[in-house]
């Protein structure tokens, strides 16, 4: 407000009439604010050294604590992660696992050879005649050689 401006706030109300009072009213009360400029351009703030030790110790601990917390937060999240990463694999090994059982049982039932005989006489084979068969012997350790692998020459081309 203005220098010297008066404001006046209140409830204006009478007063009970009782014998021998004259009636007045009462509940102003004036508010007066005078303005007033402060100039603070002189002052100067004296460096304390020891309220600036403490500023420092209490943000040094206020790192250290926001630190550590951080740590344990993602150590957890890790943990958690970790978690979901061994289930997803437990699944997928218990899938792996039937894959196997239900191709082991295919291979099973495909090399059956009851199953064999059958297509084999459709394709026009038949069972070897006595003597037909032939096994080979190894020299080196008298055993049985099923199969052998020639070398393979490789011609460069031109």
């Amino acid at each position: 407000m203005a220098a010297g401006v008066m404001n006046i706030t209140g409830i204006i109300t009478p007063v009970e009439s009782r014998a021998g009072v004259v009636p007045c009213v009462a509940g102003i009360t004036p508010e007066v604010y005078f303005q007033k400029t402060i100039d603070n351009s002189r002052l100067v703030r004296v460096s304390d050294p020891r309220r600036r030790r403490e500023i420092r110790v209490f943000s040094a601990s206020v790192a250290a604590l926001f630190l550590l917390l951080m740590f344990y937060a993602w150590q957890h999240f890790r943990a958690i992660e970790y978690g979901y990463r061994i289930e997803a694999q437990k699944a997928e090994r218990d899938r792996l696992v039937e894959l196997n059982r239900a191709l082991n049982l295919e291979e099973a039932s495909l090399r059956s050879p009851g199953r064999i005989d059958p297509l084999a006489r459709q394709m026009g084979l038949v069972s070897p005649q006595p003597g037909q068969v032939v096994l080979l012997e190894d020299e080196d350790t008298g055993g049985r050689v099923l199969a052998q692998m020639s070398p393979v020459a490789v011609i460069p081309a031109q």
